[in-house]
């Protein structure tokens, strides 16, 4: 009979003992596994928002602040820009586009985000793929709005339908004499854009001036804007531009170099994760290591009938280590299902909640690569028992002992 074969019999025979082993080392293995995509998801969604945008243009503050309000709508502006410096520098020969941004209205707790019809023609996520409306199209008077998936899922909102829309993310004072109608209802895109109500920027002048008496058609201030070049070699002259700006104090920034400053930050946090991971993954192997070691006493016997048999040091050190690799592919194959299904589970959840992707949920290269090096370890560990047992005399597991 092959080690295998003994192996699997004898874990048979002590299959509570097993089955705690297995699954000790499948929730640490799940555990690590969940925790490393989560973090390869997050930060490919937090990129993915950005991927069209060459520089983001706001009132002088710190450029993560910056990133943080005017693309995924975390916080507030510190200040507002003036709109001759937008259409100043939309004009410049190496901007290709700009797109203005207001912010600071909400509906029924989500954002407000006052724009451009340009807006749905030049913003791109994940790999630079288009904005697409699910329902309606994009709004074409002053008082159209149109609202994110997340918007439509949550309030029930489908084209034609009013809101009214409030100052400030509180809400305590409406507009209710300005009521907008919907005309679109964006595809899902797993960004800010989700949680968001867009309506032309003049609305927004308009609410909050009792239609422009002043006869202005373009608002005083605006919140930032995205800007995309025609060329990415002029991105570092464009930027030293803005940033030197006369007119007023103004920052530009390259989202993912603002986007790396956020990753140290949560660095500390994500290495706690991991750290916390391998600890319950080693907690797992150490189980079954003293499992294994516990088990040595009650086996003697058992060893000293294979010597008996015929078995050699080689088989019976074959046995112990084939039960501990077992033990650990097991247990990692069933905590790496175990993390892709929760996680498949989640997704849905995590996309309108927080507006988060989640990637493919079958097992990727590294999720193996973890796996095999939880088996290789415990192939390691599963040594030092076997090298125990291979070190007692057949006259050891036949005696008695009183």
């Amino acid at each position: 009979m092959t080690p295998f074969a003994l192996a699997w019999r004898s874990l048979r025979n002590r299959r509570a003992t097993a089955l705690v082993c297995i699954a000790t080392i499948a929730l640490g293995v799940a555990v690590t596994v969940a925790v490393e995509r989560i973090r390869a998801d997050v930060r490919a969604s937090f990129a993915g928002t950005v991927s069209g945008i060459d520089l983001v243009v706001g009132a002088r503050s710190g450029p993560l602040n910056l990133l943080l309000y005017s693309v995924f709508h975390i916080g507030d502006a510190t200040n507002e820009i003036a709109w001759s410096s937008y259409e100043a520098i939309a004009r410049w020969n190496e901007v290709d586009w700009a797109v203005p941004v207001a912010l600071g209205d909400s509906h029924r707790g989500f954002r407000v985000v006052g724009t451009t019809a340009e807006f749905f023609r030049r913003y791109r996520f994940g790999a630079r793929r288009d904005l697409a409306f699910a329902q309606g199209r994009a709004f074409g008077a002053t008082f159209e709005a149109v609202v994110g998936a997340d918007v439509a899922q949550r309030l029930g909102y489908a084209p034609g339908r009013e809101l009214v829309l409030t100052h400030g993310l509180a809400g305590f004072v409406a507009h209710e004499n300005d009521p907008f109608r919907i005309v679109g209802v964006l595809a899902r895109t797993g960004t800010p854009v989700d949680a968001a109500v867009l309506v032309d920027l003049s609305a927004i002048d308009a609410i909050h001036r009792d239609f422009m008496p002043d006869g202005r058609e373009a608002p005083a201030t605006i919140t930032a804007f995205f800007v995309g070049l025609k060329s990415r070699a002029a991105t570092f002259a464009v930027q030293r531009r803005i940033n030197d700006y006369a007119a007023e104090p103004l920052l530009a920034i390259l989202p993912g170099v603002a986007l790396q400053s956020l990753w140290r930050l949560v660095g500390v946090a994500e290495n706690a994760l991991r750290v916390v991971g391998a600890l319950v993954v080693a907690t797992g192997l150490a189980g079954m290591l003293g499992v294994l070691l516990a088990g040595l006493n009650e086996r003697r016997r058992e060893m000293a009938i294979l010597r008996a048999l015929g078995a050699g040091a080689g088989t019976v050190f074959a046995l112990l280590v084939v039960e501990a690799l077992v033990l650990a592919a097991v247990g990692g194959a069933l905590g790496l299902a175990l993390a892709c299904a929760a996680l498949a589970g989640a997704s849905d959840f995590a996309a309108a909640q927080y507006g988060l992707q989640f990637g493919a949920a079958w097992p990727s290269s590294r999720d193996v690569l973890l796996v095999a090096a939880v088996v290789a370890v415990a192939a390691v560990a599963g040594g030092v028992p076997a090298a125990l047992a291979c070190r007692r005399s057949l006259a050891d597991g036949l005696s008695l002992r009183l």
